[in-house]
């Protein structure tokens, strides 16, 4: 709220949260031992104080508390570390963000500050593009904390694509700009219009080395001298 505080800045959440997220509104409605069911509507905290019947939300101290007990149970920050400031605290998540945004070279930094709700010099610039687009943009860095699938035949080809100089990420990024009314947002819809783009920079690469004079005449060359 402090981010929003003197403007507007829309930011995005990926299909894991999503997903997780429907989860727990899910378990609110139907309600557990110690929380009766919950009519949600768009008045509703976001994330309720599970120690309370009555419908309230979560304290910001009570979220530190969580995210702390949850480094810990992940083996990434020691209990036992004292006093002392811990090397990961609730803040670092912004900065995993960040960082993981920014090492694609898919998000220009601009577009990241302003998903943080940092104050930018662009930020006129950046709004005017509309929220469709910039979610277009968000969906191509793929954010994800689960583990990537192995290598399959359309990551196979990707590679030989980039290694010829065709940009697969920058081939969606045109088509989510020329078609702003398209919303990527799950990773089967990204992973669908990537697999497109694949097969058709591959025909264009083939297209365009089959129809390549010196190649054709390299190709006539080695046949003849077969002969």
């Amino acid at each position: 709220m402090s981010k929003g505080k003197y403007c507007d800045y829309d930011t995005f959440i990926g299909a894991e949260a999503v997903e997780y997220l429907k989860a727990y509104l899910e378990m609110r409605r139907n309600g557990t031992w110690y929380m009766p069911p919950e009519e949600i509507s768009d008045n509703s905290p976001l994330i309720r104080d599970q120690h309370s019947r009555k419908v309230r939300s979560v304290t910001t101290s009570c979220i530190h508390r969580l995210i702390h007990k949850l480094y810990v149970k992940a083996g990434l920050i020691n209990k036992t570390e004292g006093k002392v400031r811990y090397r990961l605290r609730p803040h670092s998540i912004r900065k995993y963000f960040r960082t993981q945004l920014g090492s694609q070279g898919i998000m220009p930094t601009d577009y990241i500050e302003y998903m943080m709700g940092h104050s930018i010099s662009t930020y006129n610039d950046i709004r005017m593009k509309g929220v469709d687009f910039l979610r277009n943009k968000y969906a191509l860095t793929e954010l994800s904390i689960r583990q990537k699938e192995k290598a399959d035949i359309y990551d196979f080809v990707e590679d030989i694509l980039r290694s010829k100089g065709y940009g697969i990420d920058k081939e969606l990024l045109k088509r989510a700009i020329a078609k702003p009314h398209r919303t990527v947002c799950n990773p089967l819809s990204y992973e669908e219009e990537r697999r497109t783009a694949i097969r058709d920079g591959f025909m264009e690469m083939l297209r365009k080395e089959l129809l390549d004079p010196s190649l054709e005449q390299e190709i006539r060359k080695q046949s003849l001298s077969g002969y």
